[in-house]
């Protein structure tokens, strides 16, 4: 390893070791910074640290631009704290590389596709039936309570009571943990799946809830090719592309469709909407209310009256 990439990975390390103190899971982040040190050693680079060989690694990597855009900016922030120690280094600019705010709107599946999702992660691995169970309960609790796919996927054996129907989400997006009861028919899914997971692994290689056809905690990669490959098989593969996450979209607007059907007063249930899928600002919970067909045709309804008008 040269001075330069020496040097480069030990401050490297300290950023990471400053920022976690500062409260920071810092993992994403951590990964780009020591491929950004593998490439400095592989090419036998020499200090000190320039835009060009920032941009020369962004670069290197395909994909959306999104993500050129998020490994610059990682590298932006551990510019100026390099910088410090060696004012050599060369200040990035962050409009290098802007980074697209658009959002792709998520795709609400009807109830009848939901069923046909559901039904293909039942049929998806014949000869692994473990893959199809797991799949199975884990996109039937997503569409139930709306969580994050991520949080789901860290539960512990020991966050799900499968007796009182209450999950513990730990380690959430804003760092709070909460309490998410479950309804009956989602506690016997997973009663069920707790029973044949404990049958096919009788020893436990992993504290995970959700385990892979190997026996241990299922990963996010694995959830998506996972996921994607019952889409397909579901015939949900056609025209807008379906991510886990739209789950916790169609959740929420299916709870307030309920809502309205029932006359109830939805802007003071809002906060509870809020809670229950661990939002901080309710300007986070609007973000996943998109505005289906369904439920704007509802609101007019309770709005104007049948076939009234302003």
């Amino acid at each position: 390893m040269s001075v330069f990439a020496k040097m480069l990975a030990e401050k490297v390390q300290s950023y990471i070791e400053l920022r976690r103190s500062l409260g920071y899971a810092f993992k994403k982040q951590a990964a780009i910074l020591r491929a950004f040190v593998r490439h400095v050693e592989s090419e036998q680079l020499s200090g000190p640290l320039t835009k060009g060989m920032a941009l020369n690694f962004v670069l290197s990597f395909a994909g959306a631009a999104n993500g050129r855009a998020i490994r610059h900016g990682v590298l932006r922030r551990f510019c100026e704290y390099l910088a410090v120690y060696d004012a050599r280094t060369e200040a990035l600019d962050r409009r290098a590389l802007p980074r697209s705010r658009a959002i792709p709107p998520p795709r609400i599946l009807s109830d009848g596709e939901l069923a046909s999702l559901i039904a293909a992660c039942r049929h998806l691995s014949p000869t692994i039936p473990q893959r199809g169970r797991t799949l199975t309960t884990l996109v039937g609790l997503l569409a139930s309570t709306g969580l994050r796919s991520g949080e789901a996927l860290r539960l512990d054996r020991a966050d799900v009571d499968i007796v009182g129907g209450v999950l513990q989400i730990r380690k959430t997006k804003f760092r709070k943990d909460r309490l998410v009861p479950v309804h009956t028919t989602t506690l016997e899914a997973l009663r069920q799946y707790a029973r044949q997971r404990d049958a096919a692994f009788p020893v436990a290689k992993d504290c995970g809830f959700f385990l892979s056809s190997r026996g241990n905690r299922l990963s996010s990669p694995g959830l998506h090719i996972a996921f994607n490959a019952a889409c397909k098989l579901a015939g949900l593969d056609n025209g807008k592309p379906m991510r886990p996450h739209d789950l916790r979209h169609r959740f929420a607007v299916t709870r307030l469709a309920a809502w309205h059907r029932e006359s109830a007063d939805v802007q003071a249930l809002l906060p509870l909407l809020a809670t229950y899928l661990g939002h901080t600002r309710y300007s986070d919970t609007a973000y996943y209310v998109t505005g289906t067909a369904d439920l704007l045709g509802i609101a007019a309804d309770r709005a104007f009256g049948d076939g009234g008008a302003l």
